[in-house]
């Protein structure tokens, strides 16, 4: 065009009343070393949790360093009586729930009842001691259990191997929490952060109905059932067995599931009696044990739990099968439900730290979940989180602290040590009413239907975790669900989007004008928002999405019969950062507009992009003259150029005549 030895603005031109822009400048340069030692601590320490080691001495560091993993020590010194009563009323009755939801997990999970006991006793107290939330409340979860039977299950039958399986169990929960410390220690964290809102909806929900229809085997007192979990499978081993069905277990069951959800919708509505609901299961194990034992219904094909052991957790840690042939699928299994149950316990912590605005730190958390497993999977435990339906009961008891973990934990060993023969008659059906009861609490269908509104590709993320749950498996709707949500991902990095800009009027701001529909072109001058990091993934992309753009521009103009385009400014504002990939398409770009006629102008590249434009010489090349602060600044620099030139052509048609 004949521009380039055009330098915007002049001294002659400001004094003419142009407006001067100012000069983007490139950061200086910084050694390697200490731009990766910041990307490195924005990565894995975007909290700065060493800032308050700072300028301390030795002891106070050794102080802070045992609170940092103890928090207990930072928050008991200023421990009340107060405190404690309200600690007391929340761990009794948190333990009210955790009896019975701890025995009938351990039965999906096809681990002895007593395991469901034993995991509500050692893990809660790790997690007093090393726990930041104050509301979580520690205990075996359905889906975590859901996991461990079907994974292990298609490996090893517990019916056929119990003890083979129980070990795995406990190795399984070993690998599980060294995975969850191992995230935490080394400030991995944002791994979960691939499990999407959307994602963990879908799973819980497919994973709930799964639980649900499985327990239709305790609800029908059906002694064979299909060890499959989509539910094709279940019906199948359902209406397969009518002739098996017994009555007296299927009204007692039903009673039961109507006592508990009559019991959850009362405390709904009334709040303040949330311990009616809270309450309900332990009611239901105690009356359903007396009418077993008044009626002998045993003897009429109701199957009760028998008698469980009674004494506190004996060790397992010569229990841990590390030579064994299944170690493969016990890892696998670990990290699976390592990684379900981090997610869920952290969310259900920060959601409540959230009310009474405190913050807890996730990489803390996984650290304590790590430990607790570990401990667990030494103590004849399995896996333990922050299960959201004991953490409500625990909040709204009015916990103030962790010490309500301990409380449980109290409670639930006093029941180890003296009162598991009275839980010799519990049918297992009201085990079963109690887990469809819980499991139907986390079908969220509002937060589906809140999607389907939103963001129509989230929905399709939580419908394809729901749907390969209950059709395929828990491993298949999980995979399923993180592929299409790790495809998002890659599609927002490979097609960023571009958008049109124009003139907001009566002012000098520049937006898309398909949000601002009111918004006016310049004449002669294409403006383009690039709204992504240009990577090699999108570099091919975005220089044929230019191409495009100026295409459809020209065609436009041409057939509205208006003045032809002189300039294309790419507003890179939201890109912050460029690799060589993303230079070269610059590059490519500026010579495929030369051959068009067009000049490349550049407004807002951020600090990371001008250092690595300064350093391929693509400044240079360009010209520091075409690169603006703003996009007003580059507007209006292409403006007068454009009237700088007609001016002149005007001038030389003049004296030709």
């Amino acid at each position: 065009m004949g521009n380039a030895d055009y330098k915007y603005p002049t001294a002659s031109a400001a004094a003419a009343g142009a407006e001067c822009p100012h000069r983007v400048a490139v950061p200086p340069p910084q050694p390697f070393t200490k731009s990766l030692k910041t990307s490195l601590k924005e990565t894995f320490f975007p909290d700065d949790p060493l800032r308050q080691f700072k300028n301390q001495p030795a002891s106070r560091k050794l102080v802070l360093g045992l609170q940092f993993f103890f928090p207990i020590l930072e928050w008991a010194p200023r421990y009340t009586f107060q405190f404690f009563k309200a600690d007391l009323i929340s761990g009794i009755t948190i333990a009210s729930l955790a009896i019975p939801q701890g025995i009938s997990y351990a039965k999906l999970a096809n681990l002895p009842p007593i395991l469901g006991l034993y995991s509500s006793f050692v893990p809660p107290l790790i997690y007093a001691m090393m726990g930041s939330s104050r509301d979580l409340a520690v205990g075996t979860v359905a889906v975590g259990s859901l996991l461990i039977a079907s994974m292990l299950g298609n490996e090893v039958k517990a019916n056929e191997h119990p003890q083979t399986y129980l070990h795995l169990a406990f190795l399984t929960t070993f690998f599980a929490g060294v995975f969850q410390a191992s995230l935490g220690f080394l400030r991995l964290g944002f791994v979960v952060d691939f499990l999407s809102h959307a994602t963990i909806v879908g799973f819980m929900g497919g994973a709930a109905t799964v639980v649900c229809l499985q327990q239709l085997k305790g609800i029908l007192g059906l002694a064979h059932f299909t060890h499959g979990t989509d539910v094709i499978s279940v019906m199948r081993s359902v209406f397969t067995q009518t002739h098996q069905w017994r009555w007296e277990s299927g009204v007692l069951g039903c009673c039961f599931l109507f006592f508990l959800l009559l019991t959850r919708y009362f405390s709904k509505r009334r709040p303040k009696f949330f311990w009616i609901s809270a309450m309900a299961p332990l009611m239901s194990v105690i009356l359903g044990s007396l009418l077993v034992y008044l009626t002998h219904a045993e003897r009429h094909g109701v199957e009760v739990i028998g008698n469980l052991k009674k004494g506190l957790n004996p060790p397992s840690l010569s229990d841990l099968p590390f030579g064994s042939p299944y170690l493969s699928t016990a890892i696998k299994t670990g990290i699976v439900v390592g990684i379900i149950a981090m997610a869920e316990g952290i969310a259900v912590g920060r959601s409540f730290a959230m009310f009474k605005n405190y913050h807890i730190d996730g990489n803390k958390e996984m650290i304590a979940f790590g430990m607790m497993n570990i401990a667990g999977s030494c103590t004849s435990c399995y896996l333990t989180t922050g299960p959201f339906s004991r953490s409500a009961v625990n909040f709204n008891a009015g916990c103030k602290t962790a010490v309500s973990n301990i409380v449980m934990a109290v409670a639930v060993m006093f029941t180890l040590l003296f009162l598991t023969p009275l839980f010799h008659y519990t049918p297992i059906v009201v085990l079963s009413s109690i887990i469809i009861a819980a499991m139907l609490g986390l079908i969220d269908y509002d937060a589906a239907i809140h999607l389907w509104h939103v963001d129509k590709f989230d929905f399709i993320v939580c419908m394809a975790a729901y749907i390969g749950v209950v059709f395929g498996s828990v491993e298949i709707g999980l995979v399923l669900a993180v592929a299409i949500s790790l495809l998002r991902v890659l599609l927002f990095v490979a097609r960023p989007r571009t958008v049109v800009l124009g003139n907001i009027p009566n002012s000098k701001l520049y937006r898309s004008v398909d949000q601002y529909p009111a918004a006016s072109t310049v004449p002669g001058v294409l403006i383009l928002e690039i709204d992504a990091p240009i990577y090699f993934a999108n570099a091919s992309y975005l220089r044929e999405r230019i191409s495009r753009w100026i295409d459809e521009e020209e065609d436009k103009l041409k057939s509205a019969g208006e003045s032809s385009l002189q300039y294309v400014i790419l507003d890179m504002g939201a890109v912050g950062n460029i690799d060589t990939s993303g230079i070269s398409m610059l590059e490519e770009v500026k010579k495929i507009m030369e051959r068009r006629d067009l000049k490349l102008v550049l407004a807002n590249p951020g600090g990371e992009v001008m250092k690595k434009m300064n350093k391929s010489k693509f400044i240079e090349e360009l010209g520091q003259e075409w690169i603006y602060l703003t996009v007003g600044e580059a507007v209006g620099a292409c403006n007068f150029m454009l009237h700088t030139c007609k001016s002149k052509a005007t001038t030389d048609d003049s004296s030709m005549v």
